[in-house]
């Protein structure tokens, strides 16, 4: 068996390290292609050594572009790739133009796609992220599912039960794996030494980079507005060079910078940044990928946001929408730093993304589909059956596989009267509702 995994951007990479590192632990032909999107000195080869993964055996180095140019170069450079190696699965993380060129070059070429952390949903269609992601999951074979919610996300958009595996997050995985190597390393001195800040209570980290927030003056005025009061904590803002340059244009970066209490740093390494994450009091970020970390590590994140495909870390009780206001932001951050037992809750809120073992789940299972010959993508060699769509309610008790065998189907939404409900093989559907696709013989 070879795997195939493509990657374009830093938090695939830290995502993606420890499915890498599983598939060498169980000695499988892997090859690593990296779209070279990103290009700083971050993403050098030293980065990959950092993470104690294989540097990449290939690198299209497509740099940076609009959306469609990039992901056209991608596709072109995959595409020669592929048609060379001849993978039996290719593997594709997250929601980034990499996701969607690899996505849909193997749907060109019939190779199965491995989608990881697929099935999260935004619903907004102003987000890139939200087109690649749903676009990829359109071209996937077998979908590693973070969480039951997004399971259910793809239920709703008519993908078969059979084929979505829930796995948990790698970024749990990857925070502990990473962490570790840090420590190992002596990060964590290094990384705070070269704040030098006297007193290290009370640190608040802030990442701000969506065009949504740094490209709206209005907003992003309000955010800043908000961080000029927080005089009771030492915010760390590694700052984004686009973002630096957007408030510089509205005029609002040298009266940050000037105060005592914001510490405004060049973007950080990885490593440093995770050691620091893990130290703060809270967090105050637009990221995705950060309000994974956050909960992980039980720091209290506010999200800089209106939406989120990550609404688990809010339902968990970790995570806060904010968005841009002003009042709510400074609401929430004094009642972390103030209330002890509201600040213990969402420290202790329960990690919905697993408990970290989800690269070995994610590998176990394509290695099962690849011995049951499940990856192949051929034409079909049976007339297509005709079905009809049917809802009811089951008032015996029968599992999902009982059911599916006994009337010929495949349910495809469960209701147990509170929430839709992922249909597991051994879940007793006595008393839920239930749609399905009853096969005509």
């Amino acid at each position: 068996m070879k795997i195939a995994t493509v990657l374009g951007t830093r938090p695939e990479i830290i995502k993606m390290a420890p499915i890498i590192d599983e598939i060498n632990k169980k000695k499988i032909n892997q090859i690593i292609i990296h779209t070279g999107q990103h290009y700083d000195e971050e993403m050098s080869d030293n980065f990959f050594r950092d993470l104690e993964i294989p540097t990449p055996d290939y690198n299209i180095q497509v740099g940076s572009g609009t959306h469609g140019k990039q992901t056209g170069r991608m596709m072109e450079g995959i595409e020669e790739i592929l048609l060379k190696e001849t993978p039996d699965i290719v593997l594709v993380q997250g929601d980034t133009n990499a996701v969607l060129a690899g996505a849909l070059v193997c749907g060109k070429l019939h190779i199965a796609v491995g989608h990881v952390e697929a099935g999260l949903r935004s619903f907004d269609m102003t987000m890139p992220e939200e087109i690649n992601r749903r676009v990829a999951d359109i071209c996937s074979s077998i979908y590693f599912i973070p969480t039951e919610n997004s399971a259910v996300n793809l239920l709703a958009e008519g993908f078969s039960r059979k084929n979505l595996i829930i796995t948990g997050n790698t970024v749990v995985d990857a925070c502990f794996r990473h962490l570790e190597i840090a420590k190992k390393r002596g990060f964590e001195e290094e990384s705070l030494k070269q704040l030098d800040i006297d007193n290290m209570d009370n640190i608040l980290i802030l990442t701000m980079h969506r065009a949504e927030n740094v490209d709206v003056k209005e907003r992003v005025t309000n955010i800043i507005e908000a961080l000029k009061e927080l005089i009771d904590v030492n915010v760390i803002f590694p700052i984004h060079p686009r973002t630096k340059n957007m408030l510089e244009k509205f005029g609002l970066f040298e009266e940050l910078n000037n105060l005592e209490h914001i510490h405004i740093i060049k973007p950080i390494g990885y490593l440093d940044f995770l050691l620091l994450t893990s130290k703060s009091t809270l967090i105050l970020t637009d990221s995705g990928g950060l309000q994974e970390e956050a909960i992980t590590m039980n720091v209290p994140a506010l999200t800089l946001r209106y939406n989120t495909e990550r609404p688990e870390t809010v339902t968990a009780g970790g995570n806060i929408l904010v968005g841009s206001n002003r009042k709510a932001i400074l609401e929430n951050v004094n009642k972390i730093l103030n209330d002890k037992e509201f600040a213990d809750k969402m420290k202790s809120a329960t990690n919905p993304y697993g408990q970290g073992n989800a690269a070995k789940k994610i590998v176990e299972e394509i290695k099962e589909y690849y011995n049951n010959g499940i990856l192949n993508i051929t034409a079909p060699e049976e007339i297509m059956t005709s079905f009809t769509r049917k809802m009811t309610k089951i008032t015996e008790d029968i599992t999902v596989n009982e059911f599916e065998s006994k009337e010929n189907a495949l349910i495809r939404m469960v209701f147990d009267g509170n929430k839709m409900t992922f249909p597991t093989n051994e879940l007793n559907l006595n008393e839920m509702i239930i749609s399905y696709d009853k096969f005509n013989n």
